[in-house]
């Protein structure tokens, strides 16, 4: 009969995050490297000192690791200075913030100043960020703090004002005002949420964006963009999306590089505005325009629509100001939206909530989030290129409840949206990290396997196709998209292009109408009935055999010690060529004893061995699958632990791949053995104790 245990190998042990009081929301953000704000503002102002923040200190190491490290040239003349060491009457905001307050400096985090400048659109979404009543004067103690989307919850991160300066000057982002800091700070904050500034070299708009508003992304090809899109951009806008884009660039040695248009390819922009105008000479039909911002704060468009161009002269004073047409080298500027599609490659659009942008109606939509990893040898298995392994990768089942509600569409169905993004990969670059090229495929449940949460095995997908899937795997943090499916229930499946990369990943599904997303887990159990009590009786010849070889192995104290079991395992193992070992350990053999031995004398008696030497030949399992499929080649851990009649969830299978796999993600017998030992000592122990407790193997 099967078995449920509440825990397994408890130094490993890997817990879910409990949300307490609503901890992680807006309301109430966590706080960053454990700092709270106001007590460490108010423990400073009674000291009369200014903070000076020992997690992200005034060093190279907050530089960088590389082009900013300690053997560059770059950093020698860098001096960390607070604004009232820069400027006389230095001010948080100077007259609100805005999108002219964000100017590039000597790092290429363009990406995230794009996204800054299209924050400034939107009051409520910048003081969510960017909190209120901070000042260099009343309750000033040289500390700030500023608060992102981290992964489904919402963080609060604390920083001194000691600024990155080179001859008195701003080497990282500045605002146009001197004295104005509030944009160096918020850089500086997410620098420390991703460990240094050289780690927000290179990236993409929507990183930024999803991380100032919680949102989702979903990206539009010029060349495939619908055939509504000013419409899409002008309802976003009025929304409060943030939106951004650029022109890729196919040579990477020419990245942000200025045209002869004065644009610039493999660099950043910001979308500000989108607006129809009538030139005085057109009766009849408007122009669609776009406002753009350059973050670099100078190098802008010289076609039509430009700063100086004809086209203004067309205008009425009133369409001019309706517009805040301005002829300055702020690096922002007009163009038709005809120019802007013709030029611009790649548009971003992050939506608070994916509305469907493309009708009148606004809509609620229910999200849910699951974190996840993939770990390698285990649940790692890499795209459908790869059958043999791709079953064993995480798998989330999703149940589409109601239909639309959009009588005018022409598909009918649920409307949903998957993101899935993985974790961490900025802050480890230091360590040689890179994003992985991920995506994710969806399959719909027959329907006699709705409600049955069991993982997904290989032949369900050698033999149904995807019903849905990513456009293409990329490596982007995050890959979204936008489906429409009928009610029912579906697998996703979320991958590395490649097997055997480790890393972390978030999966949300947001749907118009109620979904319900979660990931599949195996139910944990046992085919193992606990054995009986030997009966008393005579001996069987058998019996008696057995008890003669203990003997001899055990002595005259008849208890065999943990040397001993090493000896007589070893001794048998080495018969078995086809084995993949190097042996028993001591230290196994001690674990073995102490998860066997009954009476706790530290031995194995007569009756205590035979049930060991029982266990071992019944988990020889050469007469199913030959054992050098498994203890040679790299391991299939879920086929392995059912063919000797364990069930576990992926935390466990997890689990085990950490503590017994080796680096190259083989599993030894004498590996194999310890761990079926563990698993049988806990099943058994949850069986006497009628399913309470965990064993603490």
């Amino acid at each position: 009969m099967p078995y449920t245990p509440s825990g397994f190998f408890c130094d490993r042990l890997i817990r879910e995050r409990e949300r307490r009081d609503g901890e992680g929301s807006l309301n109430k953000p966590l706080r960053f490297n454990g700092q709270d704000f106001n007590t460490l503002r108010q423990e400073y102002l009674q000291r009369k000192n200014l903070f000076e923040d020992e997690s992200f200190p005034a060093t190279v190491e907050s530089l960088g690791f590389k082009e900013l490290g300690h053997k560059s040239n770059k950093v020698k003349n860098i001096v960390w200075k607070r604004p009232k060491e820069i400027c006389e009457n230095p001010q948080f905001i100077v007259g609100g913030a805005s999108r002219t307050d964000i100017c590039q400096g000597d790092l290429g985090d363009c990406w995230l100043l794009a996204a800054i400048a299209c924050l400034t659109l939107n009051e409520k979404l910048l003081y969510r960020v960017v909190p209120q009543e901070q000042s260099f004067s009343e309750g000033y103690a040289g500390i700030f703090h500023f608060q992102f989307w981290r992964y489904g919850d919402w963080v609060d991160v604390v920083i001194d004002d000691r600024i990155p300066t080179f001859n008195n000057q701003l080497v990282f982002t500045k605002s146009a005002e001197r004295n104005e800091f509030w944009s160096a700070l918020l850089e500086k904050a997410y620098a420390k949420l991703h460990g240094s500034y050289e780690a927000l070299k290179g990236g993409n708009t929507t990183e930024a964006m999803e991380d100032f508003t919680g949102g989702v992304t979903e990206f539009y090809e010029m060349k495939e963009a619908p055939k509504e899109l000013y419409k899409i951009m002008k309802k976003a806008l009025e929304r409060g999306s943030l939106m951004g884009c650029s022109i890729d660039s196919l040579v990477p040695a020419r990245f942000e590089t200025r045209t002869v248009t004065g644009l610039v390819k493999g660099h950043a922009y910001s979308v500000t505005a989108v607006e129809e105008c009538k030139p005085s000479q057109h009766k009849e039909s408007k122009v669609r325009l776009v406002r753009l911002r350059n973050p670099w704060g100078q190098v802008e468009w010289n076609g039509p629509w430009s700063d100086n161009s004809k086209e203004w002269a067309t205008l009425s004073k009133a369409e001019k100001e309706k517009l805040q047409h301005q002829s300055a080298e702020d690096g922002e500027f007009w163009m038709s939206f005809e120019d802007f599609k013709k030029n611009y490659t790649k548009i971003e659009i992050c939506n608070l909530t994916p509305d469907a942008l493309e009708d009148d109606k606004i809509h609620k939509w229910t999200v849910s989030v699951n974190e996840g990893r993939w770990v390698r040898g285990c649940s790692a298995g890499g795209c459908r290129n790869y059958p043999d392994t791709f079953w064993t990768n995480p798998q989330y089942r999703l149940r589409l409840l109601e239909e639309d509600d959009d009588p005018e569409e022409n598909d009918v169905g649920c409307t949903f949206v998957v993101a899935l993004m993985q974790k961490n990969r900025r802050k480890e670059r230091k360590m040689g990290a890179n994003l992985f090229t991920i995506g994710f495929a969806i399959y719909e449940v027959p329907g006699l396997m709705h409600g049955n949460k069991q993982h997904m095995q290989k032949d369900f997908f050698l033999f149904n196709s995807s019903k849905a899937r990513c456009k293409s795997y990329i490596n982007l943090r995050e890959v979204t998209q936008r489906f429409c499916l009928s009610p029912g229930e579906y697998v996703i499946v979320p991958s590395t292009y490649e097997p055997h990369q480790e890393g972390e990943f978030i999966l949300r599904v947001f749907s118009e109408k109620k979904n319900t997303s979660e990931e599949i887990e195996n139910r944990i159990e046992a085919d193992h009935p606990v054995p009986a009590p030997a009966s008393a009786g005579e001996e069987s010849e058998e019996d008696q055999q057995f008890r003669t070889i203990f003997q001899e192995i055990a002595g005259d104290d008849m208890e065999i010690t943990a040397n001993e079991l090493k000896n007589v395992l070893n001794r048998v193992i080495t018969k078995h060529k086809d084995l993949n070992t190097e042996g028993f350990s001591l230290e196994s053999c001690r674990s073995m004893i102490a998860l066997m031995d009954m009476d706790g004398t530290g031995r194995l008696n007569l009756q205590e061995f035979r049930h060991l030497w029982n266990k071992i030949k019944q988990w020889q399992v050469g007469k199913q699958v030959p054992l050098s499929h498994f203890f040679y080649c790299s391991i299939s851990y879920l086929l392995m632990f059912n063919i000797v009649s364990f069930r576990l969830n992926n935390q466990l299978y997890d689990i085990i791949t950490m503590r017994y796999a080796n680096e190259n993600m083989n599993i030894d017998f004498d590996s194999f053995i310890s761990c079926l030992v563990r698993l049988e000592a806990m099943f058994s122990n949850q069986q006497h104790e009628g399913g309470g407790g965990a064993h603490r193997a």
